[in-house]
């Protein structure tokens, strides 16, 4: 495979591996908390789709290169996404939980080649997904707020494709990835300061796959009715994987907004 200059596909890469979204976790933050089983009679459920304006730092390598290490904006990433879901998602009953998180990103960018004899044009794809699934339970419950303890096991999925075209090595493509799974676990909790307004956060920390994978977030959330609310907070996510020439070690931080809808 050809050689390139800088900045050119180590640039590309640094700017497209991504979320984690690299992320994601469980997110409790963008859920408001499900009305009380006994008044529903049974399980309640909450659904959140949110947005991350997050920038990335950090160490990555991938194709035998040498380590690169990443510091991009929100900006520097938007300029380049292709396509992104985040949702997260809670059933209740009493004090038990079952709660999970989803992140997808897709983002693409051209690279340089030298002089464009080996290669004129080249592809750069990078797509990663997290997805969580884990339990909880409320150690302390009352009707100001609560305190959960939470578990839960995490997929990891990070992919990088390679495509040339044009000069001597022209349709030739080339992808490296990584799978993972950790398992976390950690707190997570809600207070009322009124019957509208509340604050709320989590801290999860694990490993398995990766050495350390971590989640951390603060927020404030507005009860509109008693089925949506909103969230505005600040999260902050890091992971620490390598094996065989593979390196993910980065930290995605930023805002967080959110609506949740509870039924």
């Amino acid at each position: 495979m050809t050689r390139y200059r800088k900045p050119g596909l180590a640039a590309v890469l640094a700017a497209l591996i991504t979320n984690a979204a690299v992320a994601a976790d469980v997110s409790p933050l963008l859920i408001g908390e499900p009305r009380p089983a006994e008044a529903e009679g049974g399980w309640t459920f909450s659904v959140a789709p949110y947005f991350w304006i997050a920038g990335l730092s950090g160490d990555t390598a991938q194709f035998g290169m040498p380590t690169v290490h990443i510091d991009s904006s929100f900006s520097d990433i938007l300029g380049n996404l292709d396509f992104a879901f985040m949702a997260a998602g809670e059933a209740r009953y009493d004090r038990f939980s079952v709660i999970g998180d989803v992140i997808y990103t897709k983002l693409s960018a051209d690279a340089e080649t030298p002089l464009g004899i080996l290669a004129s044009d080249v592809d750069v794809t990078s797509e990663s997904f997290s997805g969580l699934l884990g339990l909880g339970y409320a150690v302390l419950d009352g009707p100001d707020g609560h305190l959960d303890v939470v578990g839960g096991i995490k997929l990891w999925s990070v992919k990088t494709t390679i495509s040339l075209s044009g000069g001597l090595l022209g349709r030739r493509e080339a992808s490296d990835r990584a799978t993972w799974v950790d398992g976390v676990v950690g707190l997570r909790g809600k207070y009322s300061f009124t019957p509208e307004i509340y604050l709320t956060g989590w801290g999860l920390v694990g490993g398995g796959g990766a050495d350390i994978d971590w989640d951390v977030a603060l927020g404030i959330g507005y009860d509109f009715n008693d089925r949506v609310s909103s969230i505005a907070g600040y999260r902050a996510l890091g992971v620490d994987y390598s094996d065989d020439g593979f390196l993910f070690d980065t930290v995605q931080q930023g805002p967080i907004l959110g609506l949740a809808i509870k039924f």
